[in-house]
Protein backbone atom coordinates (compact mmCIF):
# COMPACT_ATOMS: atom_id res chain seq x y z
CA UNK A 1 0.00 0.00 0.00
CA UNK A 2 1.57 2.99 -1.27
CA UNK A 3 -0.44 5.72 1.08
CA UNK A 4 0.91 6.06 4.62
CA UNK A 5 -0.96 8.60 7.33
CA UNK A 6 -0.79 9.85 10.71
CA UNK A 7 -3.67 9.63 12.58
CA UNK A 8 -4.99 11.32 15.53
CA UNK A 9 -7.89 8.51 17.07
CA UNK A 10 -9.52 10.64 19.44
CA UNK A 11 -11.49 8.23 22.33
CA UNK A 12 -13.28 9.66 24.92
CA UNK A 13 -13.38 6.68 27.23
CA UNK A 14 -10.88 4.36 29.59
CA UNK A 15 -8.54 2.68 27.07
CA UNK A 16 -7.95 -0.01 27.16
CA UNK A 17 -10.90 -1.48 28.87
CA UNK A 18 -12.67 -4.82 28.10
CA UNK A 19 -16.00 -3.35 26.70
CA UNK A 20 -16.79 -2.43 23.14
CA UNK A 21 -16.08 1.03 22.50
CA UNK A 22 -12.79 0.60 24.00
CA UNK A 23 -12.18 -2.38 22.32
CA UNK A 24 -12.90 -1.01 18.50
CA UNK A 25 -10.66 1.46 19.40
CA UNK A 26 -7.96 -0.58 20.25
CA UNK A 27 -8.32 -3.24 17.29
CA UNK A 28 -8.68 -0.36 14.81
CA UNK A 29 -5.46 1.51 16.12
CA UNK A 30 -3.40 -1.72 16.22
CA UNK A 31 -4.48 -2.88 13.23
CA UNK A 32 -4.30 0.19 10.80
CA UNK A 33 -0.48 0.56 12.50
CA UNK A 34 0.50 -2.94 11.33
CA UNK A 35 -0.32 -1.82 8.08
CA UNK A 36 2.27 1.30 8.44
CA UNK A 37 0.23 4.10 9.70
CA UNK A 38 1.39 6.58 12.72
CA UNK A 39 -1.06 6.00 15.25
CA UNK A 40 -1.97 8.21 18.30
CA UNK A 41 -4.87 7.96 20.45
CA UNK A 42 -5.86 10.64 22.37
CA UNK A 43 -7.45 9.34 25.56
CA UNK A 44 -8.76 9.77 29.24
CA UNK A 45 -6.04 8.64 32.04
CA UNK A 46 -8.00 5.98 33.05
CA UNK A 47 -7.39 2.43 31.33
CA UNK A 48 -6.05 -1.71 31.77
CA UNK A 49 -3.52 -2.81 30.37
CA UNK A 50 -1.68 -1.65 27.59
CA UNK A 51 -1.74 -1.13 23.63
CA UNK A 52 0.44 -2.63 20.78
CA UNK A 53 3.99 -0.65 21.21
CA UNK A 54 3.34 0.78 17.70
CA UNK A 55 0.29 2.86 18.88
CA UNK A 56 1.08 6.06 20.47
CA UNK A 57 -0.97 7.10 23.61
CA UNK A 58 -1.74 10.71 24.69
CA UNK A 59 -3.68 11.40 27.73
CA UNK A 60 -4.96 14.14 29.70
CA UNK A 61 -3.79 14.56 32.95
CA UNK A 62 -4.77 12.81 35.52
CA UNK A 63 -8.03 13.64 37.13
CA UNK A 64 -8.35 11.79 40.75
CA UNK A 65 -11.96 11.75 41.16
CA UNK A 66 -12.83 9.86 38.28
CA UNK A 67 -12.12 6.14 37.85
CA UNK A 68 -14.96 4.86 36.11
CA UNK A 69 -14.80 2.22 33.55
CA UNK A 70 -18.65 1.88 32.53
CA UNK A 71 -20.36 2.81 29.92
CA UNK A 72 -22.26 5.95 28.86
CA UNK A 73 -21.76 9.88 29.55
CA UNK A 74 -22.18 11.66 32.80
CA UNK A 75 -21.88 15.42 34.00
CA UNK A 76 -18.30 14.71 35.03
CA UNK A 77 -17.00 13.23 31.58
CA UNK A 78 -19.28 16.06 29.58
CA UNK A 79 -17.68 19.03 31.47
CA UNK A 80 -14.38 18.19 33.33
CA UNK A 81 -12.68 15.20 30.79
CA UNK A 82 -13.44 16.09 27.51
CA UNK A 83 -12.93 19.44 27.46
CA UNK A 84 -9.67 18.31 28.93
CA UNK A 85 -9.38 15.82 26.15
CA UNK A 86 -9.95 18.75 23.66
CA UNK A 87 -6.88 20.09 25.42
CA UNK A 88 -4.66 17.21 24.81
CA UNK A 89 -6.11 16.78 21.46
CA UNK A 90 -5.11 20.79 20.20
CA UNK A 91 -1.50 20.18 21.86
CA UNK A 92 -0.98 16.90 19.88
CA UNK A 93 -2.22 18.27 16.51
CA UNK A 94 0.29 21.37 17.22
CA UNK A 95 2.80 19.23 17.75
CA UNK A 96 2.23 16.37 15.02
CA UNK A 97 1.63 17.06 11.66
CA UNK A 98 -1.90 14.62 11.32
CA UNK A 99 -2.95 13.97 8.24
CA UNK A 100 -6.73 12.58 9.50
CA UNK A 101 -8.52 12.68 13.47
CA UNK A 102 -10.65 9.31 13.24
CA UNK A 103 -12.92 10.31 16.10
CA UNK A 104 -14.88 7.60 17.86
CA UNK A 105 -18.94 7.94 19.07
CA UNK A 106 -20.51 11.38 19.45
CA UNK A 107 -18.00 12.67 22.10
CA UNK A 108 -14.58 12.48 20.00
CA UNK A 109 -16.04 14.22 16.85
CA UNK A 110 -17.43 17.14 19.22
CA UNK A 111 -13.59 16.93 20.82
CA UNK A 112 -12.01 16.77 17.40
CA UNK A 113 -14.20 19.69 16.01
CA UNK A 114 -13.20 21.72 19.22
CA UNK A 115 -9.69 21.02 18.76
CA UNK A 116 -9.07 20.84 15.23
CA UNK A 117 -10.37 24.90 15.15
CA UNK A 118 -9.78 26.42 11.76
CA UNK A 119 -7.13 23.85 10.54
CA UNK A 120 -8.10 22.45 7.40
CA UNK A 121 -7.73 18.66 9.01
CA UNK A 122 -10.96 15.90 7.85
CA UNK A 123 -12.44 14.31 10.22
CA UNK A 124 -13.69 11.12 10.41
CA UNK A 125 -16.62 10.38 12.70
CA UNK A 126 -16.39 6.92 13.84
CA UNK A 127 -20.45 5.75 14.52
CA UNK A 128 -20.61 2.93 17.32
CA UNK A 129 -24.69 3.53 17.60
CA UNK A 130 -27.50 5.60 17.43
CA UNK A 131 -28.20 8.33 20.00
CA UNK A 132 -31.49 8.41 19.97
CA UNK A 133 -31.91 4.88 20.66
CA UNK A 134 -28.41 5.14 23.94
CA UNK A 135 -28.94 8.28 25.61
CA UNK A 136 -32.18 7.61 27.18
CA UNK A 137 -30.80 4.69 28.94
CA UNK A 138 -28.27 6.90 31.19
CA UNK A 139 -29.60 7.99 34.62
CA UNK A 140 -28.29 11.82 33.99
CA UNK A 141 -30.96 13.20 35.77
CA UNK A 142 -32.98 14.38 32.45
CA UNK A 143 -36.10 12.73 31.32
CA UNK A 144 -36.01 9.60 28.66
CA UNK A 145 -38.06 11.33 26.35
CA UNK A 146 -36.13 14.55 26.43
CA UNK A 147 -32.86 12.61 26.30
CA UNK A 148 -34.45 10.48 23.21
CA UNK A 149 -35.39 13.87 21.04
CA UNK A 150 -32.15 15.10 21.63
CA UNK A 151 -30.29 12.19 20.58
CA UNK A 152 -32.32 12.23 17.36
CA UNK A 153 -31.33 15.87 16.72
CA UNK A 154 -27.67 14.74 17.45
CA UNK A 155 -28.10 12.12 15.06
CA UNK A 156 -28.88 14.08 12.66
CA UNK A 157 -26.84 17.00 12.70
CA UNK A 158 -23.71 15.59 14.17
CA UNK A 159 -22.63 13.74 10.81
CA UNK A 160 -22.50 16.91 8.74
CA UNK A 161 -19.65 18.21 10.62
CA UNK A 162 -17.54 15.30 9.69
CA UNK A 163 -15.50 15.11 6.35
CA UNK A 164 -16.97 10.89 6.14
CA UNK A 165 -18.77 8.68 8.51
CA UNK A 166 -17.55 5.25 9.08
CA UNK A 167 -20.48 3.30 10.61
CA UNK A 168 -20.34 -0.06 13.06
CA UNK A 169 -23.30 -1.67 11.16
CA UNK A 170 -25.39 -1.14 8.27
CA UNK A 171 -28.14 -0.87 10.70
CA UNK A 172 -26.32 2.60 11.46
CA UNK A 173 -26.18 3.35 8.02
CA UNK A 174 -29.52 2.98 7.14
CA UNK A 175 -30.71 4.97 10.28
CA UNK A 176 -28.56 7.87 9.82
CA UNK A 177 -29.08 7.78 5.78
CA UNK A 178 -32.81 8.01 6.45
CA UNK A 179 -32.73 11.43 9.09
CA UNK A 180 -30.23 12.40 6.16
CA UNK A 181 -30.44 11.41 3.24
CA UNK A 182 -27.34 13.62 1.90
CA UNK A 183 -24.77 11.62 3.86
CA UNK A 184 -25.71 8.73 1.53
CA UNK A 185 -22.28 9.41 -0.21
CA UNK A 186 -20.04 10.13 2.55
CA UNK A 187 -20.93 7.21 4.78
CA UNK A 188 -19.33 3.93 4.57
CA UNK A 189 -19.80 0.75 7.16
CA UNK A 190 -16.50 -1.02 8.56
CA UNK A 191 -17.89 -3.82 11.15
CA UNK A 192 -16.50 -4.83 14.35
CA UNK A 193 -14.04 -7.69 14.44
CA UNK A 194 -12.89 -9.96 17.31
CA UNK A 195 -9.65 -11.40 19.13
CA UNK A 196 -9.61 -15.04 17.97
CA UNK A 197 -6.47 -15.77 19.87
CA UNK A 198 -7.49 -15.83 23.62
CA UNK A 199 -10.12 -17.67 22.18
CA UNK A 200 -8.27 -20.52 21.30
CA UNK A 201 -7.76 -22.87 23.77
CA UNK A 202 -11.26 -23.81 23.82
CA UNK A 203 -14.08 -23.61 21.88
CA UNK A 204 -18.02 -24.75 23.22
CA UNK A 205 -19.10 -26.36 26.14
CA UNK A 206 -17.52 -30.03 27.30
CA UNK A 207 -19.43 -32.80 25.22
CA UNK A 208 -19.67 -34.60 28.62
CA UNK A 209 -21.83 -34.08 31.40
CA UNK A 210 -20.47 -31.82 34.11
CA UNK A 211 -20.51 -28.85 35.80
CA UNK A 212 -20.25 -26.74 32.76
CA UNK A 213 -23.13 -28.46 31.06
CA UNK A 214 -25.11 -26.42 33.99
CA UNK A 215 -23.78 -22.80 33.26
CA UNK A 216 -25.31 -20.31 31.45
CA UNK A 217 -22.84 -17.53 30.91
CA UNK A 218 -23.63 -13.90 30.12
CA UNK A 219 -19.86 -11.35 29.88
CA UNK A 220 -20.11 -7.65 29.44
CA UNK A 221 -21.10 -5.00 31.19
CA UNK A 222 -24.25 -4.16 33.73
CA UNK A 223 -25.28 -0.97 31.71
CA UNK A 224 -28.99 -1.03 31.39
CA UNK A 225 -29.40 -1.45 27.74
CA UNK A 226 -27.69 -4.71 28.10
CA UNK A 227 -31.23 -6.22 29.33
CA UNK A 228 -30.25 -7.74 32.10
CA UNK A 229 -33.54 -7.55 33.53
CA UNK A 230 -35.03 -9.32 30.63
CA UNK A 231 -31.85 -12.65 31.14
CA UNK A 232 -33.24 -12.45 34.69
CA UNK A 233 -37.10 -12.43 34.23
CA UNK A 234 -36.28 -15.62 31.55
CA UNK A 235 -33.44 -17.28 34.15
CA UNK A 236 -36.05 -17.47 36.63
CA UNK A 237 -39.03 -19.37 34.92
CA UNK A 238 -36.01 -21.72 33.64
CA UNK A 239 -34.94 -22.00 37.23
CA UNK A 240 -37.92 -23.49 38.15
CA UNK A 241 -38.03 -26.44 35.95
CA UNK A 242 -34.36 -27.38 35.83
CA UNK A 243 -32.84 -27.08 39.36
CA UNK A 244 -29.27 -27.89 37.39
CA UNK A 245 -28.78 -24.56 36.33
CA UNK A 246 -27.07 -21.60 37.68
CA UNK A 247 -26.54 -18.12 35.81
CA UNK A 248 -22.96 -16.75 35.86
CA UNK A 249 -22.48 -12.77 35.31
CA UNK A 250 -19.12 -12.03 34.39
CA UNK A 251 -18.94 -8.21 34.99
CA UNK A 252 -16.63 -5.83 36.54
CA UNK A 253 -19.43 -3.39 37.61
CA UNK A 254 -21.54 -3.58 40.30
CA UNK A 255 -24.52 -5.98 40.40
CA UNK A 256 -26.20 -4.32 43.28
CA UNK A 257 -28.78 -2.02 41.27
CA UNK A 258 -30.64 -5.55 39.87
CA UNK A 259 -29.90 -7.40 43.46
CA UNK A 260 -33.85 -6.45 44.19
CA UNK A 261 -35.61 -8.04 41.24
CA UNK A 262 -33.34 -11.03 41.60
CA UNK A 263 -34.61 -11.19 44.81
CA UNK A 264 -38.08 -10.54 43.95
CA UNK A 265 -37.99 -13.45 41.51
CA UNK A 266 -36.19 -16.10 43.89
CA UNK A 267 -33.21 -16.36 41.86
CA UNK A 268 -30.13 -14.83 44.16
CA UNK A 269 -29.12 -17.99 45.27
CA UNK A 270 -28.58 -19.83 41.84
CA UNK A 271 -26.61 -16.73 40.58
CA UNK A 272 -22.71 -16.49 40.71
CA UNK A 273 -21.43 -12.76 40.42
CA UNK A 274 -17.60 -13.58 38.61
CA UNK A 275 -15.19 -10.18 38.63
CA UNK A 276 -13.86 -10.67 35.33
CA UNK A 277 -11.17 -8.81 33.06
CA UNK A 278 -10.96 -9.63 29.45
CA UNK A 279 -8.61 -11.63 29.72
CA UNK A 280 -10.54 -14.18 31.81
CA UNK A 281 -13.78 -14.20 29.50
CA UNK A 282 -12.79 -17.32 27.32
CA UNK A 283 -12.25 -19.62 30.50
CA UNK A 284 -15.73 -18.73 31.32
CA UNK A 285 -17.01 -18.77 28.03
CA UNK A 286 -15.45 -22.72 27.54
CA UNK A 287 -17.14 -24.21 29.92
CA UNK A 288 -20.82 -22.50 29.37
CA UNK A 289 -23.29 -24.51 28.45
CA UNK A 290 -24.73 -21.81 26.87
CA UNK A 291 -23.81 -18.30 26.56
CA UNK A 292 -26.63 -15.26 26.48
CA UNK A 293 -27.16 -12.21 24.89
CA UNK A 294 -30.57 -10.62 26.12
CA UNK A 295 -29.90 -7.19 24.67
CA UNK A 296 -32.76 -5.93 22.74
CA UNK A 297 -32.58 -2.05 20.41
CA UNK A 298 -29.55 -2.62 19.19
CA UNK A 299 -27.87 -0.73 16.32
CA UNK A 300 -24.44 -1.61 16.24
CA UNK A 301 -22.78 -5.53 17.35
CA UNK A 302 -22.20 -6.11 21.21
CA UNK A 303 -18.57 -7.17 21.32
CA UNK A 304 -19.86 -9.98 23.98
CA UNK A 305 -21.51 -11.37 21.14
CA UNK A 306 -18.67 -11.49 18.91
CA UNK A 307 -16.67 -12.90 22.17
CA UNK A 308 -19.02 -15.20 22.76
CA UNK A 309 -19.15 -16.63 18.44
CA UNK A 310 -15.21 -16.32 19.11
CA UNK A 311 -15.32 -18.70 21.87
CA UNK A 312 -17.67 -21.16 20.38
CA UNK A 313 -20.07 -20.87 22.68
CA UNK A 314 -24.10 -21.82 21.83
CA UNK A 315 -26.05 -18.72 21.92
CA UNK A 316 -29.58 -17.61 22.93
CA UNK A 317 -30.02 -14.03 21.90
CA UNK A 318 -33.15 -11.43 21.07
CA UNK A 319 -33.14 -10.46 17.54
CA UNK A 320 -31.99 -6.97 17.44
CA UNK A 321 -28.77 -7.58 18.54
CA UNK A 322 -28.30 -10.90 16.89
CA UNK A 323 -26.37 -9.34 14.13
CA UNK A 324 -24.58 -12.22 12.35
CA UNK A 325 -26.75 -14.65 13.80
CA UNK A 326 -29.08 -16.84 11.69
CA UNK A 327 -31.48 -18.91 14.04
CA UNK A 328 -30.78 -22.36 13.92
CA UNK A 329 -27.47 -22.10 12.30
CA UNK A 330 -25.37 -19.99 14.08
CA UNK A 331 -27.14 -19.40 17.19
CA UNK A 332 -30.65 -19.60 18.54
CA UNK A 333 -32.61 -16.22 17.86
CA UNK A 334 -35.61 -15.20 19.35
CA UNK A 335 -38.08 -12.11 19.40
CA UNK A 336 -37.38 -9.51 21.48
CA UNK A 337 -38.18 -9.19 24.51
CA UNK A 338 -39.90 -12.10 24.97
CA UNK A 339 -38.83 -13.50 27.76
CA UNK A 340 -40.51 -16.97 27.74
CA UNK A 341 -39.02 -18.04 24.36
CA UNK A 342 -35.70 -17.04 25.47
CA UNK A 343 -36.28 -18.98 28.38
CA UNK A 344 -37.21 -21.74 26.00
CA UNK A 345 -34.62 -21.48 23.53
CA UNK A 346 -32.13 -22.15 26.50
CA UNK A 347 -33.75 -25.17 28.10
CA UNK A 348 -33.84 -26.24 24.15
CA UNK A 349 -29.94 -26.36 23.92
CA UNK A 350 -29.69 -27.97 27.06
CA UNK A 351 -31.79 -30.50 25.90
CA UNK A 352 -30.22 -30.99 22.78
CA UNK A 353 -26.68 -31.15 22.95
CA UNK A 354 -25.63 -32.49 19.27
CA UNK A 355 -27.84 -29.05 18.31
CA UNK A 356 -25.47 -26.81 21.08
CA UNK A 357 -22.28 -27.90 19.77
CA UNK A 358 -22.91 -27.75 16.06
CA UNK A 359 -24.21 -24.04 16.92
CA UNK A 360 -20.89 -23.05 19.06
CA UNK A 361 -18.69 -25.19 16.36
CA UNK A 362 -20.56 -22.83 13.64
CA UNK A 363 -20.44 -19.75 15.31
CA UNK A 364 -16.44 -20.22 15.77
CA UNK A 365 -15.73 -21.05 12.24
CA UNK A 366 -17.78 -17.95 11.06
CA UNK A 367 -15.61 -15.73 13.21
CA UNK A 368 -12.65 -16.94 12.22
CA UNK A 369 -13.46 -16.37 8.45
CA UNK A 370 -15.39 -13.04 8.56
CA UNK A 371 -15.07 -11.34 12.01
CA UNK A 372 -11.13 -10.10 12.21
CA UNK A 373 -10.07 -6.44 12.24
CA UNK A 374 -8.39 -5.75 9.01
CA UNK A 375 -11.16 -5.24 6.67
CA UNK A 376 -12.40 -2.56 9.54
CA UNK A 377 -8.89 -1.24 8.73
CA UNK A 378 -8.74 -1.41 5.19
CA UNK A 379 -12.60 0.08 5.23
CA UNK A 380 -10.76 3.21 7.44
CA UNK A 381 -7.90 3.45 4.84
CA UNK A 382 -10.50 4.01 1.58
CA UNK A 383 -12.20 6.66 3.85
CA UNK A 384 -8.80 8.11 4.41
CA UNK A 385 -7.99 7.96 0.87
CA UNK A 386 -11.17 9.83 -0.01
CA UNK A 387 -10.74 12.74 2.42
CA UNK A 388 -7.05 13.13 2.85
CA UNK A 389 -5.86 16.19 0.59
Amino acid sequence: MADRYRIAMIAACPFPAGRGTPIRVLRLAEALARRGHEVHVVTYHVGEGSADPAVAVHRVRRLPTYRRYEPGPTWQKLLLLDPLLAIRTAGLLRSQPIDVIHAHHAEGLLVALFARGRRRLPIVYDVHTILESELPQYPLGIGRRFLARLGRALDRRLPRYASCVLAAHDDIRRRLTALDPILADRIAVGTNGVELAPFATGAGPSATPGQGSRILAYAGNLAPYQGIDLMLRAFAPLRRRRDDVRLRIVADSSFSAYQPLAAELGIQESIDIVAGRFEDVPGHLTDAAVALNPRVDCDGIPQKLLNYMAAGAPIVSFRSSAKHLAHGELGWVVDDGDVTAFADGIDHLLRDSALARRLGANARAYAQATLTWEPTAEQAEAVYRRIVG
